[in-house]
C-alpha cells in the first residue's frame, strides 16, 4: 500500500508535458525575424561586463591573458549555447529551460529550474537598474545619492541597501511600461541602442590597435618596482604596485590558475543569451530564427570581448587598470580624455538593452509556469495587444522592490546558481531526448493520459522478449531506429553521469592537487568516459531538424562537467540563500502547483473516463480518449466501409 502511495507521489513528480509542436497557434504576437533575436541576444548578453567586467579580472585575476578567460568562458558557453539551439529547434514555445526540463525530465525538475531563472532575472534586472541608475548619476555629479543619503537613510547594514534607489525603480517602471505596450515595440528600442553599443566598441577596439602598445604585454615586475619606488605619481590612482598586483609579469602573470579564475569569472558575462530561448511562441519562423540567434549573438560577443579586454591591456599596463570604469580611465591614461564621453554614451546604452534582456524574458517565464498550472492562474492573463500583461506588472513590481531596498552584492551570484542549473538541465535533456524512440503524433499528444499498460497493448511498439538487456545489447544494438530498451539505457546512463560529475566537481574543488584527490579524479573520469561511450554506442534519432547539437554525446557531457564545476566554486552563503529560495518555491509547488498543473488535470480526467466508460469525461473528436489517438484511422475505414455497406442493402 505504501509503495503503492510512493509509486504514485513519484509519477506525479515526474510526469512529462505534451507539446504539440505541429500547432502553428499562439496567445502571444509573432512579430520577430531573425535580426531582432540576435539584437536580443547580443544586447542581453553585451551588457555591463564590457565595461566593467574586463578591468576587474584583468587587474586581479589574469592580467593581458585575459583574452585567454574569454576565450575559455565563451567555449563553455557556446556548448550550452548549442544545446540551447537544438531545442528552439525542437520545441518552439515560449518557456526556455524551464520548458525543455518539462518535456524531457519531469514536472519537478521543470519548476525548479523555472523558479530559478525568475530569480535571476530578478535579480538581473535589478542590479542593472541600480548600476544604470549610479552610471547616470556619476555623469550628472552625484546629486542622486547625495539627496538619498540625506533624506532616505536606511539603517540595516548587511541587509539592506545604505540607500534606498529611486531612479532605479523609475527605469524599471518605464521598462515594464514599454514590454506591456508591445513587444515589437520593446525590440524597436532595443535594436537601436544595441547598434550604439556596437558602434562604441568598435571605436574601443580600433583605438586600441592605434595607441595601444604590445610591450604592455610583456612587463618586467622588478623594472616596474624599481621605476615606482621612487616615483608614486607614476601610478594614475597613487599607490605603488606591489609584488602581489604584478604578479610574474609578461602575458601570464597570474599563471594558469588565474586564467581559470579569471575564466570562470568572464563566463558570467555570457549569460543572458538564453533570453532568446523565451521568444519561441512570438518569432515568425521559431525553428529556423532562434539556432541562428543563439549562436549568433554568442560568436558576436566574444568577438567583442575578446577584442575590447586585449585593446584595454595594450593600452594600459594591466596593474594600472581601474576596477569599476576601465575604460574611461584608459583613455586618459593615453591623453584621450574625449573619448570618455564616447564611453559613457556606450556604457549607457549597454545598461539599457542588458535591462530589457533581463526584464524581457522574466514575464514569459511566469506566464509559462501559470498556464501550465505551477504557479497561480491569474498571471497568464494576456492584454488585447497579445503581451503577457499581468505577469509582465507583476516581474516589474519584484524587479523594483529589490532595486528599491537591496544593494545585491551579496546576491548576484544567485543569478549563477539558476543560469547554471538551467544550462546543466537544458545539456541532459538534449542527451535524453536524442536518443528516445520516436512516437506517433497522435500517440505523443496521448502520451500523458494513458496507462502504461494500454500504451503497450495499443501500439504494439513496445519491445518483445527477443529485445533483453544484455551487455551486447547495450555495447552493439541491433536497432538502427532508437528503442524503448536504448532510452532507457540513455536515461539510466545520463542520471548516474550527473551523479558523477556532481563528486568529481566537488572533489576537484574541495582536494585540490592533492594525492588521494587526483586519484579520485581519475578513476571518477575513467567512469564517466564508460558511460559517456556507452550512450555513444546507443541508436540516435532521425528526426530531421534545422539544428542539431553535433558530437554527440561528447559536447552535453562536456557542457555538464563545465556548468557543475562553475556551480560548485560559489561559496556557502551562495548555497544557503539558494536553499531559502527553494524552499519557497517548494512551498508553493507541493502546496498549489501540483495539483493545479494542466498535466494534473488531464491525467484525473483520464481517470474519470476510465472509472465511467460508458460516459467519458474525456474525448477526442467524439470518440472517448482510450485508445483513441491509435485507432482512429482504423475505426474511420472501417465506418467508410460501413456506409457503403448500407448504401448498397436493400
Amino acid at each position: 500500500m505504501i509503495l503503492g502511495v510512493l509509486k504514485g507521489f513519484g509519477k506525479q513528480l515526474l510526469r512529462v508535458k505534451v507539446v504539440d509542436c505541429s500547432s502553428e497557434e499562439s496567445r502571444l504576437c509573432r512579430c520577430l525575424n531573425t535580426f531582432d533575436l540576435v539584437a536580443l541576444g547580443v544586447g542581453s548578453t553585451l551588457g555591463a561586463g564590457v565595461y566593467v567586467l574586463a578591468g576587474a579580472v584583468a587587474r586581479d585575476n589574469s592580467g593581458p591573458a585575459i583574452v585567454l578567460s574569454f576565450l575559455i568562458a565563451a567555449l563553455a558557453s557556446v556548448l550550452a549555447g548549442l544545446c540551447y539551439a537544438e531545442f528552439g529547434a525542437r520545441v518552439p514555445k515560449t518557456g526556455s529551460a524551464y520548458l525543455y526540463s518539462y518535456v524531457t525530465v519531469g514536472e519537478l525538475w521543470a519548476f525548479i529550474t523555472g523558479w530559478n531563472l525568475i530569480l535571476s532575472y530578478i535579480i538581473g534586472t535589478s542590479s542593472v537598474a541600480r548600476a544604470w541608475s549610479a552610471t547616470f548619476d556619476e555623469l550628472i555629479g552625484k546629486h542622486i545619492e547625495v539627496f538619498c543619503r540625506r533624506y532616505m537613510t536606511i539603517n540595516a547594514p548587511g541587509i539592506l541597501a545604505e540607500y534606498p534607489d529611486i531612479f532605479a525603480v523609475f527605469i524599471i517602471v518605464t521598462l515594464t511600461g514599454l514590454l506591456a505596450f508591445g513587444v515589437k515595440e520593446s525590440a524597436m528600442v532595443n535594436k537601436v541602442f544595441t547598434c550604439i553599443n556596437v558602434l562604441v566598441l568598435l571605436f574601443v577596439l580600433v583605438s586600441g590597435l592605434v595607441k595601444g602598445n604590445v610591450k604592455n604585454w610583456q612587463l618586467d615586475p622588478e623594472e616596474i618596482l624599481n621605476r615606482t619606488r621612487g616615483n608614486s605619481s607614476f601610478n594614475v590612482t597613487g599607490a605603488v604596485p606591489s609584488d602581489e598586483s604584478l604578479g610574474a609579469g609578461g602575458f601570464m602573470p597570474f599563471g594558469i590558475t588565474g586564467v581559470l579564475s579569471g575564466a570562470a569569472t568572464c563566463f558570467y558575462a555570457f549569460v543572458g543569451f538564453d533570453c532568446i530561448a523565451t521568444t519561441g511562441e512570438e518569432v515568425k519562423n521559431p525553428q529556423r530564427a532562434i539556432p541562428i540567434g543563439i549562436v549568433a549573438s554568442l560568436l558576436i560577443c566574444f568577438v567583442a570581448y575578446f577584442g575590447v579586454s586585449a585593446a584595454l591591456t595594450m593600452m594600459m599596463p594591466y596593474y594600472l587598470l581601474d576596477k569599476n570604469s576601465p575604460l574611461p580611465v584608459a583613455f586618459t591614461y593615453v591623453g584621450w580624455e574625449g573619448a570618455t564621453y564616447a564611453v559613457a554614451v556606450g556604457s549607457l546604452c549597454a545598461l539599457s538593452t542588458s535591462l530589457l534582456g533581463s526584464m524581457f524574458p522574466l514575464p514569459r517565464i511566469i506566464f509559462a509556469m501559470a498556464r501550465d498550472g505551477l504557479l497561480f492562474a491569474f498571471l497568464a492573463r494576456v492584454s488585447k495587444r497579445k503581451t503577457p500583461i499581468i505577469s509582465t506588472a507583476v516581474a516589474g513590481a519584484m524587479s523594483a522592490v529589490m532595486a528599491f531596498l537591496f544593494d545585491l552584492k551579496d546576491l548576484v551570484d544567485l543569478m549563477s546558481i539558476g543560469t547554471l542549473l538551467a544550462y546543466t538541465l537544458v545539456a541532459a535533456c538534449v542527451l535524453v531526448l536524442r536518443y528516445q524512440p520516436e512516437q506517433p503524433s497522435m500517440a505523443y499528444q496521448m502520451a500523458n493520459v494513458q496507462e502504461e499498460a494500454d500504451l503497450t497493448e495499443s501500439l504494439g511498439m513496445l519491445p518483445e522478449a527477443e529485445e533483453c538487456f544484455s551487455i551486447r545489447n547495450m555495447l552493439f544494438p541491433s536497432n538502427t531506429e532508437p528503442s524503448t530498451l536504448s532510452g532507457f539505457t540513455v536515461n539510466i546512463c545520463t542520471s548516474t553521469l550527473g551523479v558523477l560529475v556532481c563528486v568529481f566537481c566537488i572533489v576537484a574543488v574541495q582536494g585540490g592537487f592533492a594525492s588521494w584527490s587526483l586519484a579520485l579524479l581519475a578513476i571518477l573520469l575513467l567512469i564517466s568516459l564508460v558511460f559517456t561511450l556507452i550512450i555513444w554506442r546507443q541508436p540516435e534519432s532521425k528526426t530531421k531538424l534545422s539544428f542539431k547539437v553535433p558530437l554527440l554525446p561528447f559536447i552535453p557531457v562536456a557542457s555538464m562537467f563545465i556548468n557543475i564545476y562553475l556551480m560548485m566554486q560559489l561559496d556557502r552563503g551562495t548555497w544557503l540563500r539558494f536553499c531559502i529560495w527553494m524552499l519557497l518555491g517548494f512551498v508553493i509547488y507541493f502546496g498549489y502547483g501540483i495539483r493545479n498543473s494542466t498535466e494534473a488535470t488531464l491525467t484525473r480526467c483520464s481517470t474519470d473516463s476510465n472509472l465511467v466508460r460508458y460516459k467519458p469525461a474525456c474525448t477526442l473528436v467524439g470518440k472517448p480518449m482510450e485508445k483513441a489517438a491509435f485507432l482512429l484511422n482504423g475505426e474511420a475505414s472501417v465506418d467508410e466501409d460501413g456506409e457503403d455497406d448500407g448504401e448498397d442493402d436493400p
